[in-house]
């Protein structure tokens, strides 16, 4: 580290592995977070623990229960499909607002992604499969121009980073569906298709899932969330 730069303090390390591990579902929904444990395998003191729990309470990471105390917030699963359906609008049209700033690199570095998200699903590697997929939808994203879009993105996207690994496990052949369809979304964009049929199949693909983990929900005998997110 230079000598200009500023060491990041014990509350911010701290704050930076809670969260990490919330995102990489090392501390899954309903989690404990015990402040003494997680202390002493910091090596810290229980303060910037307490501090760093209460920042992620205020960005909704973590929740307080009575005669519990701080856990990892559960999944609220109609939020979560709201969120995926403003996400299907949101990332329809980015995609076709990106494809024609994308360039071969760019689409032949999609390829890559996509085929290593495959040997993810192969080796039923769920982390591996979420982590592919958020860097496949990053490189559109990145050429998207409008750079408020790219903000509302970014910010959503980090939202359901902890619940993909976790729609990927309930719906095991999600997977694999949704990497043929980024094959499609790429091959529209390689053949310079219409923006509107660019932007109706990336939207479709975001909400296949939706309807995917709803059909799984029904299969289960456990209710839907209220609301429909059809195909259109």
């Amino acid at each position: 580290m230079s000598s200009g730069e500023r060491e990041p303090s014990k509350q911010e390390r701290t704050y930076t592995v809670l969260k990490e591990r919330i995102l990489d579902g090392s501390y899954g929904p309903g989690y404990r977070l015990v402040i003494d444990a997680i202390a002493r395998e910091l090596e810290v003191s229980p303060m910037p623990v307490r501090e760093a729990i209460r920042r992620l309470e205020a960005e909704g990471w973590v929740i307080y229960r009575a005669n519990q105390g701080a856990q990892v917030a559960p999944v609220d699963t109609g939020s979560w499909k709201e969120v995926m359906v403003t996400l299907a609008l949101l990332e329809g049209y980015a995609t076709a607002a990106a494809a024609p700033e994308l360039r071969a690199a760019d689409l032949k570095r999609l390829r890559a992604i996509n085929k290593k998200m495959r040997g993810a699903i192969e080796r039923l590697d769920l982390m591996q499969v979420s982590r592919f997929n958020h860097e496949f939808h990053g490189v559109i994203y990145d050429r998207c121009p409008n750079s408020y879009l790219r903000r509302e993105l970014a910010e959503t996207n980090e939202r359901l980073n902890t619940l993909r690994a976790t729609v990927f496990l309930y719906i095991p052949t999600r997977g694999n569906e949704s990497a043929k369809e980024h094959d499609s979304i790429v091959e529209l964009i390689e053949s310079g298709a219409d923006p509107v049929r660019i932007e109706r199949e990336a939207r479709r693909h975001k909400l296949r899932t939706v309807e995917d983990y709803e059909s799984r929900l029904a299969e289960a005998g456990q209710p839907a969330p209220i609301g429909g997110a059809r195909v259109s």
